[in-house]
């Protein structure tokens, strides 16, 4: 029964060395993006957090500057081992991706002008692109049950493709209302 406890608490409370590997295993399963990877095994798999949790937390990562798997990292590292836990995190996703990707460069540089590789470039773009989109499908069914939720991406689609508002100026816009939509909504129920 102790034994369990304690299995159970490392599951959910991972060390260093564990972010180290967990992030190593995902930086060199994810070619291409790392996004629905990412999510299998933190949520799913390792559950350092909940669907909901991780959600939130792609969502502040994304306003954030640099690549969202890499702040993800940073971030769970932090909240589990602080400094030392976001530093393992980190190096275990970014160091052996960065040695094979110095390695598929050279041999890219030798065979890139031979039809097959560049069409199994493209058949590899089209599997991210796919994985993506099913990833950000799983990660809707959560927060789609308030009506903001919908009203924000039917106003995100319209800003970004039919207006062409760059994405940093959509996403201040869509802030703004949403925080305006938000305080009308919590003024009109403290009447």
């Amino acid at each position: 029964m102790k034994t369990e406890v304690m299995t159970l608490e490392q599951e959910i409370h991972p060390n260093s060395q564990e972010l180290f590997m967990g992030f190593m295993k995902l930086g060199l399963m994810g070619f291409g993006g790392v996004l629905p990877l990412a999510h299998r095994m933190i949520v799913d798999d390792r559950k350092w957090l909940n669907i909901e949790e991780f959600t939130h937390l792609l969502g502040v990562c994304q306003l954030l500057p640099g690549g969202n798997i890499i702040n993800m990292a940073v971030a769970i590292g932090y909240q589990f081992q602080g400094a030392k836990g976001a530093i393992s995190a980190v190096v275990g996703l970014i160091s052996a991706p960065t040695f094979i990707v110095i390695l598929l460069y050279e041999l890219y540089a030798q065979f890139q002008s031979i039809p097959m590789v560049k069409h199994m470039l493209e058949g590899l773009a089209a599997a991210a692109a796919g994985l993506l989109f099913a990833t950000g499908l799983k990660m809707l069914r959560p927060i789609m049950k308030h009506y903001m939720t919908w009203f924000t991406i039917a106003l995100t689609f319209v800003f970004m493709l039919v207006i062409k508002i760059p994405l940093l100026l959509t996403l201040f816009i869509l802030f703004a209302i949403n925080i305006g939509v938000l305080s009308l909504n919590k003024g009109v129920n403290n009447r």
